[in-house]
């Protein structure tokens, strides 16, 4: 190719190679330094109320701002054998709790109507934000009295308890899959090349672009504060994505070794095709991400970040980084040969392509047999989505109904109704201790009284220093379920604005239902405007990319049916435990709400990767000269080792995540590793290519108007002689 379009991949590559210590050094040095140097800045982690949207966010905004935070609050139910039974073991509770110096607050006992229960309610000292750090002496001090009182059970619910959980299982599930992911991609890799140091290059490098992502987000929260879940997210992706980066362009470079090319040419050339699509493909990707700046939501705002600062890096190590360690390796890169994984094909190229030759035989023949049939398999697996349904899933559902937690959520609601998530109402008012004011909450305390529609007991806290006052108010119903949703649109439609909203200056319904509700809202607001964002933005890059309309249409409707098929699965699974026992999962009986929105953003990005890799191979071969179905058949051939081996590894990095605990991940996990499957299998090497078949030469077809776009080269330019025989190559 011209010196003019030798392209952004070829001259980093050609500058890595060149100098070489330069670039594995620099990179190396980068990384510790942004790592140690991101990890001893700390990172700001979000509030609640930055967390949330909508009336139940500004609740909690009024007393950030006044320098309130809500107590983290905890309830534990005593039960006996016979009623009243339980009078003993709940003075003995209360001296225990008051003994371990971390509560306040503590509640007379609220005695049930069968009189067997009693509820015993009170508040943990301190930050709330780090109660679940202080909350083991509590729960040792509900189990002793439990066990020194025969014939009582006793169950623990509440703010504290939940967090301390959750926090464990996190950090736990996190480095279970950080161990997992990587050897798993290591073996993958081991079976692709057949050679250790081929294998651990590929991983080596992206478990640096993700330990030099933490480093740079630790910078980014401090502007931008992060949720726990962020880092979880950026490794996924980063893993993922950075495997599948180098294997693309170590593969080729690897094939052009092996047809007999000179190291420096076959660098160049992996660089010319590999290279570019790891470019287009990591822009499209970042592209994608940044949908996620138009939500309303800073959970997010974060996810965009952090997925492109992590193909950023991921990128840019594949393009630099890996021409500058392959140019320093040689012939070693083989070294730790895997005795059966690296059999020396007889044509000396590796991207045999053998299962995919013969598969393409039957669907280019017969291309509208195999559209028609493998669309209509995809729309099957899209059915189950338009059932879809989406909420905030509580602590009980995301921990599964056999956790501890779970089971004395579901015994406390029953009981008491709304009692561990009560609405909260808070008020800014000029003189909250005035006769008016006074008048107004009593006004509310009665109609909140009326049977059926709440809980039994109104919390009144007036903080007049502050201007504050907040109200609790148990719901009707779980907490969660239709009778709790009515009962927080009475409050927030009705009773608030009516009797409380003459006295205040500002009025708002907060609390976790309240917060939920608000989440979800967002949320199916923001997936329009995303998706639109996303499908442009890939039809303009597929269409400057590749000077043709039909490809730019063909890539929004494969992604499409590749999220589709996410959702449906999903659904199928979570949802209606459609396979859900044989799965090891527990069904929550309906999707996380932030869910639907990532996945969409995340495989529109990563499918990419397929997309650009094949259809360049594709458009490479037709600008060599052959007809369109041979230059089909020609790409897919070539790429489907490198396409088969990136798809195992993101769909074993997916599945691990599916194997964690918590209900999200599994859900997030399923989900994303059914679409990477279904998208490089049925979609890249079945669906793509009959679609195009049908087209034939309309692949390229650019309308006059659009002639202007700029050409942009797919191939290495003229063939070159080998340099040397391909016998004895020892490739």
């Amino acid at each position: 190719m011209s010196a003019a379009r030798k392209g952004l991949a070829v001259r980093l590559g050609g500058w890595s190679t060149r100098h070489r210590k330069t670039a594995i050094i620099g990179w190396l040095l980068f990384v510790v330094v942004v790592a140690v140097v991101g990890g001893m800045s700390g990172s700001r982690q979000v509030t609640d109320s930055e967390n949330g949207t909508g009336d139940s966010a500004r609740a909690e905004k009024i007393l950030e701002d006044a320098g309130l935070q809500t107590p983290a609050g905890e309830m534990v139910m005593l039960r006996a054998d016979r009623p009243d039974g339980w009078r003993d073991a709940a003075r003995d509770l209360v001296a225990r709790l008051e003994k371990t110096g971390e509560t306040v607050r503590i509640k007379p006992p609220v005695r049930s109507e069968n009189g067997r229960e009693a509820l015993i309610s009170f508040e943990l000292k301190g930050d709330p934000d780090t109660a679940g750090d202080r909350v083991q002496p509590v729960v040792d001090a509900v189990e002793k009295t439990e066990s020194a009182h025969r014939g009582i059970r006793a169950y623990e619910f509440g703010d504290a308890s939940a967090q301390h959980m959750l926090s464990g299982m996190l950090t736990d599930d996190l480095k279970k899959a950080e161990l997992t992911a990587v050897p798993l991609a290591l073996g993958i890799l081991l079976v692709v090349f057949g050679a250790l140091v081929a294998a651990l290059l590929p991983v080596l490098l992206a478990v640096t672009a993700c330990v030099g992502t933490f480093g740079l987000l630790a910078f980014v929260s401090h502007e931008l504060p992060l949720s726990e879940s962020t880092n979880s997210v950026m490794f996924l992706v980063g893993l993922a994505v950075g495997v599948d980066y180098c294997l693309f362009c170590l593969r080729r470079e690897r094939d052009e070794r092996a047809a007999g090319r000179d190291a420096a040419t076959a660098l160049r050339i992996a660089a010319a095709t590999s290279g570019r699509a790891v470019l287009v493909s990591g822009v499209t990707v970042m592209l994608a991400m940044s949908g996620m700046f138009l939500s309303g939501l800073l959970l997010f705002k974060g996810f965009a970040v952090a997925t492109i600062l992590v193909v950023l890096m991921a990128m840019l190590g594949s393009v630099t980084v890996l021409p500058a360690m392959l140019s320093w390796l040689g012939d070693r890169i083989d070294a730790g040969r895997v005795p059966l994984l690296n059999r020396r094909r007889k044509k000396g190229v590796h991207a045999g392509g053998g299962v995919s030759g013969r598969l393409m035989r039957p669907v280019l023949a017969k291309p509208k047999l195999f559209a028609a049939v493998s669309g209509a398999l995809l729309l099957v697996l899209c059915a189950p989505a338009l059932g879809m349904k989406t909420e905030q899933l509580g602590m009980e559902k995301q921990f599964g109904s056999d956790a501890a937690l779970t089971v004395a959520y579901k015994e406390i609601t029953g009981v008491f109704p709304g009692g561990p998530a009560p609405a909260e109402v808070v008020l800014r008012a000029d003189d909250i201790a005035s006769p008016r004011f006074g008048a107004a909450v009593a006004d509310f305390k009665k109609e909140v009284a009326a049977p059926g529609r709440f809980g039994r007991t109104v919390e009144v806290e007036l903080h007049r220093e502050e201007g504050v006052a907040r109200i609790e108010v148990p719901l009707a119903g779980s907490g969660e379920n239709a009778a709790s949703r009515r009962a927080l649109h009475t409050l927030r439609d009705d009773l608030v604005p009516r009797i409380l909203g003459p006295v205040s200056q500002k009025a708002y319904v907060g609390g976790e239902l309240a917060g939920n509700v608000d989440f979800n809202d967002q949320l199916k607001s923001d997936i329009a405007p995303v998706l639109l964002f996303i499908a442009a933005m890939t039809f303009v890059l597929m269409l400057v990319c590749f000077r043709s309309l039909p490809i730019a249409i063909v890539s929004i409707l494969l992604n499409l049916l590749s999220v589709g098929a996410a959702y449906g699965t999903m659904t199928a699974v979570f949802q209606h435990g459609w396979g859900a026992e044989a799965l090891g999962m527990e069904p929550a009986g309906a999707i996380e709400a932030w869910m639907p929105l990532f996945v969409l953003v995340i495989l529109f990005g990563l499918s990419m990767d397929y997309h650009v890799f094949v259809v360049s191979r594709i458009r490479e071969a037709h600008d060599r000269g052959l007809p369109a179905r041979e230059a089909i058949r020609e790409g897919i051939r070539t790429t489907a080792g490198s396409v088969t081996g990136a798809a195992a590894i993101m769909v074993a990095v997916f599945a691990v995540f599916a194997l964690l605990r918590m209900q999200d991940m599994q859900q997030m996990g399923v989900g994303l590793a059914v679409a990477v499957l279904v998208d490089a299998t049925l979609v890249r090497m079945v669906l793509l290519p009959s679609v195009m078949a049908l087209l034939g030469e309309r692949n390229w077809y650019l309308p006059r108007g659009l002639r202007w776009l700029p050409s942009l080269g797919h191939g290495e330019g003229p063939a070159e002689r080998p340099r040397r025989p391909l016998v004895g190559a020892g490739r």
